[in-house]
């Protein structure tokens, strides 16, 4: 037996013995799923039991060294996890923007004293952040942010306003873009760490189409945000007015997460809630479920073939901004089919059959997908110029 098969059966007999069967289960209400923090509570004991396991085995973030919380498995081990937990439906025991996203970039640009202190506190589970991005005026175009950062010597004061920040009232701490040099675009911005509970930090949810409020407005009035957090601890990644190069870097990761959602569950379900509503399969609803799964089968494999390429160096920068396109894309005709599936009760809004309106809520959520972490037609114009070197107008 290879070495990779025996870590199968190890992985196979530990999520035997540690994965509730209550955690495999699909994900039902925002409750299901955790994403710790200092406020933070579990829904159920299962759902406890199954975080603790995964945070002394590492398994919260399994590729990342152990010294930092992780696991430090290889990327094949890291793999046949995946497998193993989608092959019982597992949920992740952790949502964490700090994995997805901050993780990375301190692994990549921090100091090691920001690594043993906040990568620690993100595997297990003690800290929540909240991304400080896009503003009123500065989306798609986000180097034209205006928050700005005074230099006061050992601290700055931050004023400003983000907008779309996803959960900001339940962070606990915010990665930010901060300008800190007004006279130059592009090398005047810096990627600033602190705490949502300063003084001067307010936030304002923004009730969605869907009629929930993942976003916020953030507010900040002259916060003061200490330059450092202890020894070799910064407040900021990399450099100070080098913020850019850490939110580019970032940017990939984010657009890697959004697209997660073209690969997930393909059409088995749209097809069973088909047969509950109408007793049959529509011929031409029926066509198009079998060429969407054709391409989720794509999709998935082109995302293999991007992190075997990875692996071995030979990774292109815009490959994120692909999956970002195509994961979306994907994500959204998954959601149509499944109105198209459930015909006039999927249009339902507010009954305990359809869970609160979950297909129609869900439905009007994909919307956003194309639109955030850089649309699909700034996604487009990336990889024409960076990938196929067409000429710009």
């Amino acid at each position: 037996m290879s070495d990779l098969e025996a870590f199968r059966q190890e992985t196979r007999s530990w999520l035997e013995a540690n994965c509730p069967p209550e955690m495999r289960q699909p994900v039902r209400d925002e409750e299901d799923v955790y994403w710790g923090g200092r406020k933070a509570s579990f829904k159920s004991d299962a759902q406890k039991a199954w975080f603790e396991a995964c945070v002394a085995k590492g398994y919260t973030v399994p590729a990342w060294p152990k010294e930092y919380g992780g696991a430090g498995l290889s990327a094949p081990q890291a793999k046949v996890l995946r497998e193993e937990m989608s092959r019982i439906n597992a949920r992740p025991p952790l949502s964490s923007f700090g994995i997805w996203m901050l993780g990375p970039a301190l692994l990549h640009f921090g100091t090691e004293g920001q690594k043993q202190r906040f990568l620690n506190e993100i595997a297990r589970g003690e800290i929540r952040w909240c991304q400080g991005y896009s503003e009123p005026g500065s989306g798609s175009d986000l180097v034209s942010l205006q928050t700005f950062g005074e230099d006061k010597g050992d601290h700055w004061v931050v004023n400003g306003q983000k907008i779309w920040t996803s959960y900001a009232d339940h962070a606990d701490w915010i990665f930010c873009l901060v300008r800190t040099d007004k006279e130059n675009k592009y090398q005047g911005i810096t990627f600033m760490l602190y705490d949502m509970a300063s003084e001067g930090v307010s936030t304002k949810p923004i009730l969605l189409i869907s009629g929930n409020s993942p976003f916020c407005e953030t507010f900040f009035d002259d916060v003061n945000v200490p330059k450092s957090y202890g020894e070799d601890c910064p407040a900021y990644v990399g450099q100070v007015n080098r913020g850019w190069d850490v939110a580019k870097y970032l940017l990939g990761h984010e657009r890697e997460m959004i697209s997660g959602a073209g690969g997930g569950d393909r059409t088995a379900a749209i097809g069973a809630a088909m047969l509950r509503t109408t007793g049959e399969l529509d011929p031409i609803l029926r066509a198009e479920l079998a060429m969407f799964d054709v391409d989720a089968l794509a999709y998935t494999a082109m995302g293999e073939k991007f992190l075997d390429e990875i692996k071995v160096g030979k990774a292109h920068p815009a490959q994120p901004n692909m999956m970002k396109y195509a994961g979306t894309e994907l994500n959204k005709r998954r959601h149509e089919l499944m109105m198209s599936a459930g015909g006039s009760r999927a249009l339902e809004w507010e009954s305990e059959e359809t869970g609160g309106g979950k297909p129609s809520r869900n439905w009007l959520r994909t919307k956003a997908n194309s639109i955030e972490g850089g649309t699909s037609e700034v996604m487009l114009n990336v990889i024409s110029k960076r990938i196929l070197d067409l000429p710009g107008a």
